[in-house]
């Protein structure tokens, strides 16, 4: 059996509808905080049960009967995400699964200046200590994170942000479907694997891009570190939040988040979405 954690999120429900189209509804089961939630996959097969990061009993409980368990991996910024995953990490050892694969993100690194980062390597190292095979799905960044780090360029014409480096910015959709994929097939995926759509792309780049896309001229505007956030608070974006998403930024100057990799392509048989084709999308909406 094949059990998915966070199946009524956005990311691991749609691995779930994929899997489904993969393998019979009964190899299926998923982990939720809340089964009412997940009525949509029960009845159509896949067995439902309650279980959470913070209640290491009904964890278990959901993961019975796994050979493989798929961790999403939390997002919650005030939690002690490291801690949540390591639950996960030792249900699934409790409950006698073969392999775990946990959503890591591009980048994990325990000197990285973005957070979640450090977090991802730390529960890669926890995975590798465990005893179980493992894979790291090190999913580029969402691009639908766009929508908040350009902020409102279609009514401005402007992209105005810090300064910045490459990115491969990759469709979420497809990085369900790859994990999809992952888990249905035979072939082992060991330790980390990278996902990622084909180029990688700064905000000169994606002003370049919206201006073909919307036919009128995209500037990138770049202000200053400090500068940035001032305009953030003032604009009604609390000073945290402004601070965190300022260090993927600085993550992205490092080149943290530039690498590309094929395998993507390879898993879901045809190119993944790039950056031009959501903005494009994005403008005819």
């Amino acid at each position: 059996m094949i059990v998915v954690t966070g199946a009524t999120g956005a990311l691991n429900g749609a691995t779930v509808e994929h899997l489904l189209k993969l393998v019979p509804a009964e190899r299926i089961g998923v982990s939720v905080r809340d089964p009412a939630k997940a009525r949509h996959f029960a009845d159509r097969g896949v067995r439902v049960r309650q279980g959470s990061y913070e209640d290491p009993a009904a964890l278990r409980h959901s993961f019975e009967g796994a050979e493989q368990v798929l961790l999403v991996s939390s997002n919650d910024p005030h939690a002690d995400a490291v801690a949540l995953h390591r639950a996960g990490i030792d249900a699934a050892v409790a409950a006698g699964a073969r392999r775990v694969l946990y959503t890591s993100h591009q980048g994990a690194g325990a000197d990285s200046p973005f957070p979640p980062a450090r977090d991802h390597a730390a529960t890669e190292q926890f995975l590798a200590a465990s005893g179980l095979a493992w894979t790291a799905l090190r999913n580029g960044f969402y691009a639908h994170s766009l929508g908040w780090l350009l902020g409102a360029w279609q009514q401005t014409g402007t992209i105005t942000a810090p300064a910045d480096g490459p990115v491969s910015w990759t469709d979420r959709a497809d990085a369900a479907e790859a994990a999809a994929v992952i888990l249905a097939g035979d072939r082992g995926f060991d330790g980390p694997v990278t996902l990622t759509a084909r180029e990688a792309v700064t905000f000169d780049d994606v002003a370049a891009l919206a201006s073909r896309s919307t036919g009128r001229e995209i500037t990138r505007v770049t202000l200053d570190d400090e500068e940035w956030i001032a305009a953030k608070v003032a604009a009604g974006t609390p000073e945290a939040m402004a601070r965190m998403t300022l260090t993927t930024c600085q993550a992205a100057r490092e080149g943290r988040f530039a690498g590309v990799d094929p395998l993507l392509a390879e898993l879901l048989g045809r190119e993944p979405r790039t950056v031009a084709g959501q903005l494009t999308a994005g403008a005819a909406a």
